[in-house]
């Protein structure tokens, strides 16, 4: 508990002086300095911002042996007096009546109150003095009525725990785990006696007696307060021998406060901080927002991938190298925005964040992501990343990618007037000769749009401006949040038509806008604003109001959809070469000279801008040119254009990126939306541009007329069709019917066939059974001759047998042998 949780009351102390009735018993509370932290998406931390780093721990966290040491050495009758120690007192009156030099008597609690009101002073800006030996008797009074006061609100503990959280230790380092850290690279818990010991001693002069820079002294400070350990009994003879021998023994480290701890994620930390400053949601001034910051125990989340912004860093140091003598001047960005969120995904350079260094371009505070205010570099010209806003246009008046435009090499001389309904007479006027020229002289000749757009050709380009409103066009940019960084007097602004050359690139832009522009093109037409802050809360678990997700649909998907069948086959066939997993898409863009060089492509999860160029791109000048020039300590190519550096860039970085985020296809055309053409004045029409749109006004009518006809014919092919599938039917039906009449005949005869056979049959059953019958009789008949013929047989037989038996019987017998 670092402040008393009710008012202080009247101590009851009694003083013939006035001056103590007139003074306070209680004081307000003010917060207690703690730093402010951000993260990343994860939550780990990526930086942290004080004036006095304190980390609070509760008593629990602390080492007993740091709670004893500093009892022992500030007040040892810590736990015996009420607040004020009068036998201090005394032996402070005394030694200072006696001695020219003067001592406090101040407790523990008393320098607790000391504490908070140094705190309160440093909120309120009051010159009060509450420094030891400044101040007033009345002063003093003053904290001793508020020490009784306190004692009376809170436990020893409570005081205890706040006084080690509050108590300066060295230079920055308060509060007890501050100071653990700084010296010993532990927590506070973690402290041993000796330790313990040196920290103790260091608060009363935290200067004098730091052990880095006066080591001697710190150490014979240490040993005084483990003999005053010793002979408070805190410790035993045994520790305190073995803790006078030790060394100091320091593990010294470093918790800087600011951007420049974040490495790598250091321009997205400068990005973030920018955004918190320049919110009045976090104080009514910029002094107020920092105080906030540096002071108030902000948590900052943020969109941050940190780790991927990491190889980020390390891609862009590996395209240009910030340690080449040549590339002082020369530098490289990448910067991810994710579509259907806005959200922040890595913001990246080649360059260390911190004061530029006279001969050599390795760091700048210059973020070449963002803009001026967000501590960005102002842009830089866009070049032929900005062409697919004047095929939007194109598409919008309800032309196609296959339409023919004649890229010739044109003189737009002085006077020459493009189409622009939102400017003052719905033109805008070609101020000086301007002849816009190709990097390939072979294609100054007439092409479709799709192939303009995908060989990047200027003269195709400036044509399907020539026939499209720039207004527009220029409308486009600035729904998508692409603004030019110069339009205002060095501050960022909508595009301005006044200019055609902006199709091309001419403007200033910022590699996060069009990340952010391009992650429409990802998701289908609907724009997300970047964001870069998910929530902060400060050490009271206060919530302040953070944007949160801000889309819109701006682009119709049908545009989108065509628009981005030429851009995958620009990053699939010309730029990845198979390297990234696809789908895939995106432009290039090389100004004048080469001194800003892009690619720009995505795919539905991630949309990343990468860039290289001078750091002064907007100087594109032959003296400032690219072309030939010594890049990475050697020569660069006689052609310098987005494929030599920036689009090798962007294929490093996103081979692994996308392989972290959703790959779908990026969608079909739809059905077409009416098209939208401003109206022009006729009086604000030139000879020229009246030929133009006679000639497209004729070109629409033939388009019409074998729109038309083309139809006729497919209405007589659909009406044969129909009639001969009429026929076919027809047909079909007949052929049906008469196989049915003759499946119709043949079952009938069929039927009479087996009728016929049935009655044959049953004839020759009838033939079969009389034949049958007509045998059995006369086997029977045979049967019963055979029985009779057999029985005479047999009657003769026996009557023959008995004839001889009679006849043998009637023989006489011969006569008995006498013998």
């Amino acid at each position: 508990m670092l402040v008393p949780v009710a008012a202080i009351a009247k101590t009851g102390l009694t003083t013939g002086n006035s001056v103590i009735s007139a003074l306070p018993s209680t004081f307000e509370k003010l917060p207690i300095s703690e730093p402010s932290k951000i993260l990343d998406a994860d939550g780990k931390t990526i930086a942290s911002f004080y004036q006095q780093n304190r980390e609070p721990v509760k008593l629990d966290d602390i080492s007993t042996h740091m709670q004893k040491a500093i009892v022992s050495v500030e007040d040892e009758r810590f736990y015996e007096h009420k607040g004020v120690d009068p036998r201090g007192i005394a032996r402070a009156v005394i030694g200072n009546l006696t001695s020219s030099s003067r001592s406090g008597a101040s407790t523990l609690t008393q320098q607790y109150v000391n504490n908070l009101l140094v705190n309160n002073q440093e909120l309120t800006g009051s010159e009060e003095s509450t420094i030891s030996g400044q101040k007033d008797y009345a002063a003093k009074i003053r904290e001793l009525k508020y020490a009784v006061a306190i004692e009376k609100e809170m436990s020893k503990d409570e005081i205890l725990e706040g006084y080690l959280n509050l108590v300066l230790f060295s230079g920055r380092e308060y509060g007890i785990q501050a100071a653990a850290h700084r010296f010993y690279s532990v927590d506070a818990k973690d402290l041993n006696v000796q330790q313990s010991a040196m920290l103790a001693g260091m608060v009363q002069l935290p200067n004098v007696y730091n052990p880095i820079n006066n080591p001697e002294r710190s150490l014979d400070r240490r040993n005084k307060v483990l003999g005053n350990m010793y002979r408070t009994g805190v410790i035993t003879e045994k520790e305190y021998d073995e803790a006078v021998k030790s060394d100091l023994e320091l593990k010294p480290s470093v918790s800087p406060s600011g951007c420049s701890s974040a490495k790598d994620n250091a321009y997205f930390c400068d990005y973030v901080t920018n955004l918190i400053l320049s919110d009045e949601a976090y104080g009514k001034t910029k002094e107020d927002r920092e105080g906030l910051l540096y002071r108030g125990g902000l948590t900052i989340k943020t969109t941050l991938n940190s780790k991927l912004n990491e190889k980020a860093a390390n891609d862009a140091r590996e395209a240009i190298d910030p340690n080449a003598k040549s590339n002082k001047d020369i530098h490289s960005s990448v910067v991810s925005v994710q579509p259907g969120t806005g959200n922040i995904l890595t913001m990246a350079q080649n360059t260390e964040y911190g004061p530029e260094k006279e001969d050599t371009g390795s760091s700048t505070y210059y973020n070449f992501a963002v803009e001026r205010s967000k501590g960005g570099a102002g842009g830089f010209q866009g070049g032929s990343t900005m062409k697919p806003y004047t095929t939007l246009g194109w598409l919008t008046e309800g032309n196609r990618m296959n339409d023919t435009i004649n890229a010739k090499k044109q003189v737009f001389q002085p006077g020459t007037k493009f189409r622009a309904s939102c400017l003052p007479g719905s033109t805008a006027t070609v101020g000086t000769k301007w002849e816009p020229k190709n990097a390939s002289k072979g294609f100054y000749r007439p092409m479709s749009v799709d192939t303009g757009l995908y060989w990047s050709i200027n003269t195709a380009t400036v044509q399907e401006a020539y026939r499209t409103d720039l207004c527009t066009i220029a409308d486009y940019t600035k729904r998508l949040g692409v603004l030019d960084q110069d339009a205002d007097n060095g501050q960022p602004g909508p595009i301005s038509p006044a200019n055609p050359s902006f199709i091309i690139g001419s403007a200033n832009i910022t590699p996060l806008s069009q990340a952010a522009a391009f992650a429409t093109f990802a998701n289908k037409g609907e724009y997300c604003k970047p964001r870069a802050i998910t929530g902060v809360t400060d050490s009271a678990d206060n919530e302040y109001k953070v944007a949160g997700e801000s889309c819109s649909q701006e682009v119709d998907p049908t545009y989108v959809a065509d628009l981005d069948k030429t851009l995958k086959k620009i990053a699939t066939k010309r730029v990845s070469k198979g390297v990234v997993e696809g789908p895939i898409a995106g432009k290039t863009g090389t100004n004048n000279y080469a001194t800003s060089t892009w690619f720009v492509g995505f795919t539905t999860g991630i949309s990343t801008a990468t860039w290289v160029g001078r750091l002064d791109g907007k100087a594109a000048t032959e003296q400032n040119s690219l072309h030939g020039a010594i890049i990475n300590d050697k020569q660069a190519p006689e052609m310098v254009d987005s494929s030599t550096y920036a689009a090798p860039l962007w294929v490093d970085f996103m081979k692994d990126a996308v392989l972290q985020y959703e790959r779908k296809g990026f969608g079909k055309p739809g059905k077409r939306p009416a098209p939208v053409i401003p109206s022009t004045p006729e009086s604000a029409k030139t000879e020229g541009e009246k030929q133009d749109a006679a000639a497209a006004a004729a070109a629409a009518r033939a388009r019409a007329a074998a729109e038309a006809q083309k139809r006729a014919a497919a209405q007589q092919r659909a009406e044969a069709e129909a009639r001969q599938r009429a026929a076919d039917a027809k047909e079909a039906a007949e052929d049906r019917a008469e196989a049915k009449k003759d499946a119709a005949a043949k079952k009938k005869a069929d039927e009479a066939k087996k009728k016929a056979d049935d009655a044959k049959k049953k004839a020759e059953a009838k033939k079969d059974a009389a034949e049958a019958k007509a045998k059995a009789e006369a086997a029977k008949k045979k049967a019963a001759a055979e029985a009779k013929k057999k029985a005479a047989a047999e009657a003769k037989k026996k009557a023959e047998e008995a004839r001889k038996k009679a006849a043998q019987s009637s023989k006489p017998k011969p006569p008995k042998s006498t013998d």
